[in-house]
């Protein structure tokens, strides 16, 4: 049973489910670990490339001007997280954003954000200059 309010605002069975859900500490933990990927510029840039190609390191590498090793870094836990997968081809190592509910959303999560934050001067966004290809 859960303890009353300090203060009642005429709550009902809306509070009782809100409170509830609030008890699933491992519910919001698993969002917080998800949204921790992405708190890193590059592996959002790396995750946005995986929503819209699939790629090898080398070419991730290439694209970011980056180091093999610096982009496996990156890619390790975003596979972890399931944000990505990775298949093998011969030597080759491919990976492309998970099919997943969560990898689509924030996928729309990082074009939108993208959208409103970077408008250049002429009023068109990024992502309508390079063309959206959503999953």
């Amino acid at each position: 049973m859960h303890k009353e309010l300090p203060h009642y605002h005429g709550e009902g069975q809306e509070t009782l489910l809100i409170r509830e859900q609030l008890s699933h500490v491992d519910d919001f933990q698993m969002v917080a670990d998800i949204l921790k990927q992405l708190s890193d510029t590059t592996r959002i840039r790396i995750f946005w490339l995986l929503c819209h190609c699939e790629e090898c390191v080398l070419n991730i590498s290439a694209m970011l001007e980056m180091s093999s090793p610096a982009v496996s870094h990156h890619l390790r836990p975003l596979k972890n997280s399931g944000l990505i997968v990775c298949r093998r081809e011969g030597k080759e190592v491919y990976y492309r954003a998970a099919d997943t509910s969560q990898s689509r959303l924030l996928h729309q999560i990082i074009e939108q954000v993208m959208e409103i934050t970077c408008l250049n001067q002429k009023g068109t966004s990024h992502g309508k200059r390079t063309g959206k290809n959503q999953k």
